[in-house]
């Protein structure tokens, strides 16, 4: 299938048609439908589809236990989105990857060694609060009893969601054996910034990822009625949230970062009444570590606390395979980002990563507004099937 038509299937898979944005979470029916269509796709070009013990799937071009010792070349990305996410988040590294397994065999290549494509499942997070799930779960970066209970908006647990959705509560932990036959792994994104949109090349390399975290506060008032309640009588928490908001942005200007409270919750949520509890929660972001935790320490004092629910060390990653990547793409941007991957995740456990960028001509990501113009696209095909050429290749390490 050409690149055109695996973009054209999954195009209304989750898709809101008021604002073009995408709601496609872990679990859910919307996710079924996208495993569904990797398992079609891995089918249609007779590859193995394998799950691990999170439910990752893998679409192996190859067998990579026939020989001891031998890993495999694994890229690929994730299908899950943000609320109201945009298009390319994800999709397009999943379908860059099958595009290129099908110019690589039309060109009649034949891989030394083993290649998968994959799709990590629950990446983003959107469900149940902590990004790169599939990822984490697989490296153990995760604990699967914290996974299993964690908690979405309606107050379903993932352990309730997977059920629901057919899967056994031994069905998740590290998969050591999975991990085990990973000697690399190429993640393709679109860029969630403007590094390339004045440089005229289409592709960049990754050098690294900022260390980037999650936190929640819970923030404490009196729920009483909006219109007989004194302003000096009021213990509102509204307030304490203005103040965690100005102090979230204020904090990172000063210390080089970006910090955003993008999700909060009220009890009881309703107009003419004063909440009893608000529920915020923070991203913090930064090129370095110290100057991330000096964000959340400003926010958490204006807040009362912060309890961390996630966190992600800088990443740098494999500077060999960078490379071989970038010699293979003669000369391309390499350029740092904000953003978290599962590519980090992998590199963190161990795994020899690299990430490839394709040009995003808006900057706008995790918005409908996300883009990348065709021909940009199949450039990211080009790039990824020319290192996939050179990592499994004939006489590769």
């Amino acid at each position: 299938m050409s690149f055109d038509s695996m973009w054209a299937a999954l195009e209304l898979v989750g898709r809101n048609s008021e604002s073009g944005g995408y709601r496609r979470y872990a679990w859910t029916k919307e996710d079924a439908t996208l495993r569904e269509w990797f398992a079609g796709e891995a089918a249609v070009r007779g590859l193995d589809l394998v799950e691990d013990r999170v439910g990752n799937q893998w679409a192996w071009w190859g067998d990579p236990d026939a020989v001891a010792g031998q890993k495999g070349v694994v890229v690929g990305s994730h299908l899950d989105s943000v609320p109201d996410g945009g298009a390319f988040d994800g999709p397009l590294g999943v379908i860059s990857a099958f595009a290129a397994v099908d110019a690589l065999r039309a060109a009649g290549f034949v891989p030394n060694r083993p290649v998968a494509v994959v799709n990590f499942g629950d990446e983003e997070g959107a469900r149940f609060g902590v990004a790169c799930g599939g990822s984490r779960l697989l490296t153990g970066a995760l604990d699967a009893n914290r996974a299993l209970n964690l908690i979405d908006g309606d107050g379903v647990s993932m352990a309730e969601a997977r059920a629901m959705a057919g899967r056994r509560k031994d069905q998740i932990g590290p998969d050591p054996e999975a991990l085990r036959r990973v000697g690399a792994f190429v993640e393709l994104h679109i860029e969630q910034g403007r590094g390339l949109v004045h440089t005229g090349q289409a592709v960049a390399v990754a050098s690294s990822i900022w260390p980037h975290g999650r936190w929640r506060l819970d923030l404490e008032g009196e729920a009483n009625h909006a219109g007989t309640t004194r302003l000096d009588d009021r213990r509102d928490p509204m307030l304490a949230l203005a103040d965690v908001v100005t102090t979230a942005r204020h904090s990172a200007h000063r210390h080089g970062c970006v910090a955003t409270i993008g999700k909060v919750t009220l009890t009881p949520n309703a107009v003419n009444a004063i909440p009893s509890r608000v529920t915020a929660w923070l991203d913090a972001r930064g090129p370095d570590e110290a100057g991330v935790r000096a964000v959340v320490s400003d926010v958490s004092a204006a807040g009362g606390g912060a309890i961390e629910e996630s966190w992600t060390n800088s990443t740098a990653f494999d500077a060999s395979l960078r490379e071989r990547l970038e010699s293979v793409l003669g000369g391309v941007p390499i350029l740092a980002t904000g953003a978290g991957h599962d590519a980090g995740i992998l590199s963190a456990a161990g795994v020899p990563t690299a990430m490839l960028f394709v040009r995003n001509p808006t900057g706008v990501s995790h918005s409908p507004a996300e883009h990348a113009e065709r021909d940009d696209c199949l450039a990211g095909v080009d790039a990824l099937s020319k290192v996939i050429a050179e990592l499994a290749g004939p006489d590769r390490p």
